[in-house]
């Protein structure tokens, strides 16, 4: 039955800021964010920054790239590599656990002390990532034109800067921990979300400079943001739906005593992912599109070479049918290894517990029948998930589009789904401390 969302009161508020060690965990994520909002402030010496933030304006991929960096791209920050390299490893790693045997048993078997093994393994090939595209971006400044002060020693600069940009990358993968680990949770996404939140301001002024002098582009302007309205909506129904799975409990009786027998259901949500298939699937397509960005800033003799780089980099662009193509597909597929991996949604996993313990799913018998009907719900379920994740994405792009106001397209679905998303799971974070606070007043009660 729907329930009705009860605003918080002023004791409700009181007791959240009293819950044990929130206070605490607050503001040492704020101080951590604080540090990263300095850092990238921070220039990187000898770089002309207007050069390469006149360029991240007229280039979609660069401005795109911005965006998440929290416009420390654009302004050649200590952290214009930002959050992107630990997010690539983590999804390599990711991807290789299910192939390599020894990294499965790793995450699956080993518990804990596997699991920091594998951090640890994320934490490295970070650090070779950020190198090569520390090296990357700097061969890309070589070649644009007044991007780099003739004054500086060329080979130091270039070893300086290499350093001091993989240095930052690390960096930001640190606070990003440090948040997961003694901060309210979700670091990285959490770091995506400030880095989108502090562009709101620009991409709403130029927004309002557009629609400022026509009638047709304000009322544009007013069915564009009714649109992003309902996809936030429909974005939190698909984060908050379930599926719930009604599972029958054995009675057992102690002396005169009857415990158990009640009914429990087991919860398959709707899209198990959350915001990391989005987050995915962003830096999967953005690689090859940041490759051929930087490539084609190059000087080729051969003409040929230069219209093949052209046509593929008009293909790749954020702006093209077959990104969004791809764009969609890797949604759809992410979303269903995302749920492929979560250890509370493995179909012969939970159908081996539930017969350990004499419970079962009405009208299906115990073991591999179990395991096969909740294979089936889980499928369905996350079918129903990827597809409406993907049409979410697609929805806002279009509508910028139709009503041609562009200047929006930047905090368009993409960024709607992971703020909402990062919103929602630091609600929940919330909701974890106040029952944990809630459950040691009980206990002293």
């Amino acid at each position: 039955m729907a329930q009705g969302i009860k605003m918080p009161t002023t004791e409700d508020l009181a007791s959240m800021w009293q819950a044990s060690g929130l206070k605490q965990k607050i503001l040492f994520t704020f101080l951590m964010i604080a540090a990263f909002r300095f850092g990238v402030q921070m220039p990187l010496y000898g770089i002309n920054n207007q050069v390469f933030a006149n360029l991240a304006q007229g280039n979609n991929i660069i401005g795109f790239l911005d965006l998440f960096s929290g416009g420390a791209l654009g302004k050649v920050s200590i952290f214009a590599l930002g959050i992107g390299p630990y997010i690539t490893a983590s999804i390599i790693m990711q991807l290789v656990s299910v192939v390599i045997p020894s990294l499965e048993k790793l995450q699956k078997e080993e518990g804990e002390a596997g699991r920091r093994k594998l951090s640890q393994y994320t934490r490295v090939f970070t650090v070779v990532l950020a190198f090569f595209q520390s090296l990357v971006f700097m061969l890309f400044m070589k070649h644009l034109p007044g991007a780099i002060s003739p004054d500086v020693n060329h080979l130091m600069f270039y070893v300086s800067s290499i350093s001091v940009l993989t240095a930052g990358s690390v960096l930001v993968m640190w606070i990003s921990e440090l948040i997961t680990e003694k901060g309210i949770g979700n670091g990285g996404s959490l770091i995506i979300f400030i880095g989108i939140i502090s562009g709101i301001p620009l991409y709403a002024s130029k927004t309002a400079e557009i629609v400022s002098k026509s009638a047709a582009m304000q009322m544009g302007l007013v069915a564009l943001l009714a649109i992003f309205f309902l996809t936030m909506v429909f974005i939190v129904i698909m984060q908050e739906a379930v599926r719930k799975v009604i599972i029958v409990n054995p009675k057992r009786q102690v002396g005169n005593k009857v415990y158990g027998g009640m009914n429990s259901f087991i919860p398959f949500k709707l899209n198990p992912g959350g915001v990391m298939p989005i987050i995915f699937a962003i830096a999967i397509l953005l690689f090859p599109s940041t490759i051929l960005s930087i490539i084609s800033q190059m000087n080729f003799n051969s003409v040929a070479v230069k219209t093949a780089i052209a046509k593929l980099s008009t293909i790749m662009s954020p702006d093209g049918i077959v990104y969004y193509a791809l764009y969609f597909g890797l949604i759809f597929i992410l979303t269903f290894f995302y749920a492929s991996i979560m250890p509370n949604m493995q179909p012969k996993d939970i159908a081996n517990n539930l017969k350990k313990y004499g419970s079962s799913i009405p009208g299906i018998k115990p073991g591999k029948p179990t395991a096969e009907a909740l294979d089936k719900i889980l499928s369905k379920t996350t079918f129903i998930g990827a597809l409406g994740l993907g049409i979410i994405a697609l929805v806002p792009s279009f509508a910028s589009y139709i009503t041609n106001i562009k200047t929006l397209q930047g905090i368009g679905a993409t960024s709607l789904i992971i703020m909402v998303g990062v919103a929602l799971d630091l609600i929940n974070q919330v909701k974890t401390h106040l029952l944990a606070r809630n459950y040691e007043t009980f206990l002293k009660d």
